[in-house]
């Protein structure tokens, strides 16, 4: 059986990888449609390797008669067009901010919390978490089953895609700009991207704390365990695709570095890259393209009585965004919910 899917913010960069995935995953679709706002009708975008669509208009368009929606065309846009498409029936996956903290949408990364995709047709939308937490989640999860976490101390490293292709092109910009000395105003971000690193993702809320970091806090609580203590610096670096973080991680009870490489090894969505001495551990270099999130340096913090620390790295625009939303997608398939 085939479906029905339309991709909502197909001329972006997030929509492009879904098209992209659902192809490479050979998802079984009948017809797909790519949605954009209206200055894009009438443009080309892939999906796959041969075949090319024609962007229509998202504004006016009719969801009536399809199965699947792949949102990602800015909070605001879901906001008004993820309900429209619900309503008629169609099952929204919601890639933006809007919808994830709402009581009555479930918040899913396939790995670590299939199982709350239950409840899904409270509001027909299942929501996409941030990128930074979908990556450190899925490391997490297979450690949180054995020894159970208390704490995660996190700081990322995140990749100018983040902020959408303009993100890029402004990186690019301002890096040759240096190069031929002249200089290149930032306008996606709030400083000079280029060379530097930015210590802001979103805005300053009233503790101090930015809109990135707070997501990861609360997203956290929401997938994984409200229990558990969160502290995140989301930090903005020079590089084009691929998110990092250092994560150190507290647990109730004691768990060895074997144990955690063991958990690590035979969990899904994870590659263990882990032989420091042979300078074999993953960068963002590496995780482009990739479906997994990538761990490394898995080692003992002696500063608390069960502490282990380590680094993740994963493909932001894949398993960050595009990927987790078609894995959303063919988990209601094979759940039999669709």
């Amino acid at each position: 059986m085939g479906y029905r899917v339309a991709v909502v913010g197909a001329t972006g960069a997030v929509g492009a990888e879904m098209l992209n995935i659902l192809a490479e995953r050979d998802f079984p679709v009948d017809q797909v449609v790519a949605l954009a706002s209206k200055n894009s009708v009438g443009k080309e975008v892939s999906f796959g390797e041969k075949d090319e669509l024609k962007v229509d208009a998202l504004d006016d368009f009719d969801f009536e008669g399809y199965d699947i929606a792949l949102f990602s065309p800015g909070a605001s846009v879901s906001k008004i067009h993820a309900p429209r498409a619900a309503q008629a029936g169609c099952t929204v996956i919601d890639n933006t901010s809007h919808f994830r903290m709402d009581p009555d949408v479930p918040l899913i990364v396939p790995e670590v919390n299939r199982e709350a995709l239950e409840g899904f047709r409270e509001r027909n939308i299942i929501a996409n978490p941030n990128c930074s937490t979908i990556q450190m989640l899925v490391a997490l999860k297979p450690l949180h089953d054995t020894a159970r976490i208390k704490r995660i101390v996190v700081s990322t490293y995140q990749s100018a895609s983040g902020a959408g292709k303009a993100g890029m092109d402004e990186l690019f910009d301002q890096t040759k700009g240096i190069y031929e000395t002249r200089q290149v105003e930032p306008k996606k971000f709030q400083k000079r991207l280029a060379f530097n690193l930015i210590p802001q993702i979103g805005n300053f809320l009233e503790d101090g704390s930015t809109q990135e970091e707070w997501k990861m806090v609360v997203e956290t609580k929401k997938i994984l365990d409200p229990e558990i203590e969160v502290s995140v610096t989301c930090v903005r670096v020079p590089v084009f695709v691929g998110h990092s973080e250092a994560v150190n991680v507290e647990f109730e009870h004691e768990l060895s570095v074997e144990e955690a490489r063991d958990a690590l090894y035979e969990a899904p969505g994870i590659q263990l890259i882990d032989k420091p001495d042979e300078l074999y551990y993953a960068t963002p270099v590496d995780c482009v393209g990739e479906f997994d999130v990538l761990v490394s340096r898995v080692r003992k913090d002696d500063t608390v009585p069960f502490g282990l620390n380590m680094w993740v790295v994963g493909d932001n625009l894949r398993k960050g965004a595009a990927l987790n939303a078609v894995q959303i997608a063919e988990c209601l398939v094979d759940d039999g919910l669709i």
